[in-house]
């Protein structure tokens, strides 16, 4: 033990040393003026349900600093436009969009709008918002998403669909696929084909436009395509600590965001990428430090990637930041309230280096008659039990809980709650036009757009017009046809000719009807996707151009 600590603590030390000899200003030294006539990319990487603690326990656990410690540049507000504490979907949309919006609305505006500051017309609800990925790929700007989580979770589907329901991954996961973007990677296979209610599979969709399919890491890190989608899990993708120890063909979330730069960096006209690394949430919910800080350095690897790709490019702005804090974990609990001033640090850390697995990676190998219940406990670190420890883990009713509550309880760390909380988070930011300073989650929207030479308002009022009012004004015959419930249509009819538009798709059907009776058919794909809220659908300019 006293050689353990010794290394250690001179590995600390020698970190500290390192962020004591970096200046305040040492950041702004590296920045790079935006080069004239090049392309300026957006590299925006969300750490879900992060929290500042988190960061800090993490530099202790690895003995050294987050790559993240050299670019922090300020705060952010994350309340929504109903609670001081935000839900995922609405922190997405704020982020991605620019506007506060309510609980489980993606892309759309709010119904609800209760807190100070926050601008709106609740009779704008469920109105559709343009978001940064949208605006870049009206530009011609190449596009991509990476998550650990389901592609069609809060966050991804925050900045590439709009829904009215966070939950409506049928919908999600069809915009996605039609928005064409070229790098997809993550999980959620099962909403392509085998989980959709609509019955429809949408792989042969993807095949259809020329994206490689990839399915590990080795075939990612092998692809060659300008178009990639990853599909490496039938949901979520794997805490890295379990990765790692049960499924190393899922590649790591700094894998997926190397390889994505990698590719999008092929387009002349520059890039946007939004990287999330969804599962530090998911630990917070369950009060699992070790899902927290292990995945949280797996995203800092990521945010490194992205920083070596920026600082040698001198063109790119990248951002990084929690969506929300959650859990309102500490550094020190109810049973520190007196001598934490002379606890040393190893009473922290030891406890959580203990563990080879998170919680959900253990409880995957408990049996179902528990009869390996101590071998379980022994992978998330709970060696040695004590009689009161077996007690309670024999006794449990919920095991990932007591499980999460006993290593805590030996790493003298503390929760508050098993949901969100509503902290100011830390801003990290590096590249022209960083944000800096304390500021609100939907100026970072503003920034990104500015950045890369995009209008949000103008994209909206491109892509998101009231088909039907518009197309009774052409003269149209405008119905929704919902005969199948999943797979809401517009049909526009006037004199012989028929236009059929799905919702979620990009393609427009002209049916025109000859005087003998027989019916000539064409399809036109467009760079938008239709949306209906159930009461109105929406689509672009040029499909409006289209219907005459």
């Amino acid at each position: 033990m006293k050689n353990y600590q010794k290394q250690f603590g001179a590995s600390l030390i020698a970190a500290a040393l390192c962020v004591s000899a970096v200046p305040a200003s040492a950041n702004d030294d590296v920045q790079k003026e935006t080069k004239a006539n090049e392309p300026t990319n957006v590299i925006m990487l969300v750490m879900d349900g992060s929290s500042d603690n988190v960061s800090t326990l993490a530099r202790w656990y690895k003995g050294e600093n987050n790559a993240m410690d050299e670019i922090l540049s300020g705060a952010v507000r994350t309340y929504s436009a109903e609670s001081a504490i935000t839900d995922s979907a609405p922190a997405a949309t704020a982020l991605a969009t620019g506007f506060k919006s309510n609980s489980g609305f993606v892309g759309v505006l709010p119904a609800k709008i209760t807190m100070p500051n926050v601008q709106g017309d609740e009779a704008d609800a469920y109105k559709p918002v343009a978001n940064v990925l949208e605006a870049a790929q009206q530009r011609g700007i190449a596009t991509g998403i990476v998550s650990t989580s389901e592609l069609q979770h809060a966050t991804p589907a925050g900045f590439s669909a709009h829904a009215k329901s966070r939950s409506n991954y049928n919908d999600i996961a069809e915009q996605q696929v039609y928005r064409n973007m070229d790098v997809v990677l993550g999980g959620g296979v099962e909403s392509l084909h085998e989980k959709r209610q609509d019955g429809e599979n949408l792989l042969p969709v993807l095949e259809k436009q020329k994206y490689d399919v990839v399915t590990t890491r080795d075939e990612l890190l092998a692809s060659t395509s300008d178009k990639i989608w990853g599909a490496f899990a039938p949901s979520a993708m794997l805490y890295n600590l379990d990765r790692q120890a049960l499924n190393s063909e899922q590649p790591s979330i700094a894998d997926m965001t190397k390889k994505a730069i990698d590719t999008l960096n092929q387009d002349e006209d520059g890039f946007f990428l939004m990287v999330e690394g969804s599962k530090i949430d998911w630990a917070a919910h369950a009060n699992d430090p070790i899902g927290m800080i292990t995945d949280y350095i797996a995203f800092d690897e990521a945010v490194k990637e992205a920083l070596d790709f920026a600082k040698d490019d001198g063109n790119t702005l990248v951002i990084a930041v929690t969506d929300h804090a959650n859990s309102g974990i500490t550094i020190g609990n109810t049973f520190t309230t007196s001598g934490y001033d002379k606890m040393d640090i190893t009473n922290y850390i030891n406890p959580l280096r203990e563990a080879k697995m998170t919680v959900e990676g253990a409880l995957s190998q408990l049996k179902e008659d528990r009869s390996n219940l101590e071998e379980v406990a022994a992978l998330y670190g709970l060696t040695n039990l004590s009689a009161e420890e077996r007690t309670a883990l024999q006794q449990s009713k919920n095991l990932g809980q007591t499980m999460s509550q006993l290593l805590s309880k030996r790493a003298n760390i503390g929760f508050t709650t098993g949901g969100h909380t509503g902290d100011d988070v830390f801003l990290y930011s590096f590249g022209p036009n960083r944000p800096t300073g304390l500021v609100e989650n939907t100026d970072l929207a503003r920034i990104m757009a500015e950045t890369l030479n995009v209008n949000l308002a103008e994209t909206t009022a491109t892509l998101f017009n009231d088909a039907q009012a518009a197309l009774t004004q052409k003269g149209f015959d405008v119905t929704i046809d919902t005969t199948d419930a999943h797979n809401p249509a517009l049909v526009a009819t006037k004199n012989n000719v028929t236009y059929i538009l799905d919702e979620n798709k990009n393609t427009v059907q002209k049916d025109r009807k000859l005087a003998n009776g027989r019916v000539l058919s064409m399809t036109k794909t467009f760079n938008s996707v239709h949306f209906y809220n159930d009461e109105t659908f929406y689509v672009s300019e040029d499909v409006l151009k289209f219907i005459q």
